[in-house]
């Protein structure tokens, strides 16, 4: 009995104690630190945060690399600095449709914007300013895993690159970093926006682009939250970019208590979408929400309005593209989608940026050209502070907690994924016109 006294004397003053320096912060003004939140996933969108505390929550602490490298000495008498690119910039086929692959022409906007900042770092002095110029050594990522995996293998025995850039798809640079795990050669990625990318807790795996997962959360807070509708319907993408992309949005609907009203989908290539859309019209839903590449998307708002559908359509940043404006026609109506970038920022490296690609590829950048550019320009900072040596670059690489891009201030969370917010990009008067989400929300 008294050793049972004792124990809940002990409870009751550790936790006097703990009241006591609580309220001494409370009155010496001091900040009260918010506990992390993986993501940064709202409070409303926290899975079963109405009903249960986790008792364990993962992501949260910073994945380690405790191996060898970091003693191998810098090597001497190299001609150049070699960074891998590997991305689809070659038709071939596709995992995903059993037919022609359909990135080439992001794959295309991203090499420009990775060679851009190797040709600016060459121009001031190459490697730290010695005039040893980087060389961008290109691999096609080709669409087929075993493949993506073998261009990381060339990449990293047979070029002997000191860090990689890419990919776009979400099953290849899954598979690639898996690779890159084996070679120990750290990867970048500014293309796949696939939100289980940075999940796989790889200490050589990092990303600077505004994945799924922000720009669900903020399709959400558009529809739900500054439209007041509640009634969606779904119609995707039959591939890993389409399921896994509209997660995040799914997700927040049903805890929101708004699920889908049906969750339809179609092949890549397919042109006709009416069987999917008679179903969906006969449901009367506020919203279609839509995941794929910038065809498709056009296509189904071109149909939709056709049949009388004039709903919002909203989706993913594959939209806001020249295709999707040039097929769509006039049906810009009640359009909109996430975007992981704002072309008009008014910041001055991003302006610098936009006129130097304009000026060298004769055409406007889009987000993969600009993350592409960031990236690179990580790799290269990256590298003039580690030197030649893959474990100390991929060490700075993780020490970056913020990055200044062109494509906006870059966050780094504990899994070395870019957690800054996402953009809204609204249809108006025949283009897309980018705002924030203070903007959207005012």
């Amino acid at each position: 009995m008294m050793a049972l006294r004792r124990r809940a004397f002990r409870g009751l003053r550790a936790g006097l104690a703990c009241a006591m320096v609580l309220f001494c912060l409370l009155g010496c003004g001091a900040v009260i630190a918010e506990p992390p939140v993986y993501g940064r996933t709202p409070v409303e969108y926290v899975p079963y945060g109405r009903f249960a505390e986790p008792y364990k929550e993962y992501f949260l602490e910073s994945v380690q690399y405790h191996g060898h490298g970091r003693e191998i000495p810098e090597p001497q008498g190299v001609e150049s600095v070699k960074i891998g690119f590997l991305g689809p910039i070659e038709k071939t086929v596709s995992v995903a449709t059993g037919g022609a692959s359909h990135e080439e022409g992001l794959g295309r906007r991203m090499l420009q914007g990775a060679r851009l900042a190797v040709e600016h770092a060459n121009a001031g002095g190459g490697y730290r300013g010695s005039g040893i110029p980087y060389e961008l050594v290109v691999r096609n990522d080709n669409g087929l895993w075993g493949a993506s995996g073998s261009e990381v293998i060339h990449l990293g025995y047979k070029d002997k690159v000191w860090a990689i850039l890419g990919t776009i798809d979400g099953a290849n640079s899954h598979i690639a970093i898996r690779t890159a795990l084996k070679i120990e050669v750290p990867v970048m990625n500014s293309a796949d926006t696939d939100p289980t990318y940075s999940e796989t807790a790889i200490p050589w795996a990092f990303r600077c682009i505004t994945d799924d997962r922000q720009m669900g959360y903020l399709l959400a807070d558009f529809v739900f939250g500054k439209l007041q509708l509640t009634r969606v319907a779904a119609l995707r993408a039959n591939n890993r970019y389409g399921r896994i992309g509209i997660d995040e949005f799914r997700d927040a609907a049903t805890r929101l208590s708004h699920p889908f009203l049906a969750e339809m989908n179609y092949q890549l290539g397919d042109t006709d979408f009416t069987p999917q859309l008679e179903r969906i019209k006969a449901l009367d839903p506020e919203v279609v929400i839509t995941w794929g590449d910038a065809v498709e998307s056009a296509l189904i708002l071109k149909q939709m309005r056709a049949m009388g559908m004039d709903q919002w359509l909203v989706g993913s940043d594959r939209m806001v593209a020249p295709e999707f404006l040039a097929l769509a026609g006039g049906n810009l109506e009640r359009v909109a989608a996430g975007y992981p970038y704002d072309p008009e920022s008014d910041d001055v490296r991003a302006h610098r940026f936009r006129q130097a690609y304009l000026g060298r590829y004769d055409e406007s950048s889009d987000a993969y050209a600009a993350h592409a550019y960031d990236g690179m320009n990580m790799l290269i900072a990256a590298t003039e502070r580690g030197g030649l040596n893959r474990a100390k670059i991929r060490d700075e690489l993780a020490a970056m907690k913020t990055y200044p891009g062109v494509s906006g201030i870059k966050e780094f969370d504990a899994t070395y994924n870019n957690v800054s917010p996402a953009y809204l990009a609204i249809a108006e008067g025949g283009r897309f016109r980018v705002i924030s989400r203070d903007e959207m929300l005012r």
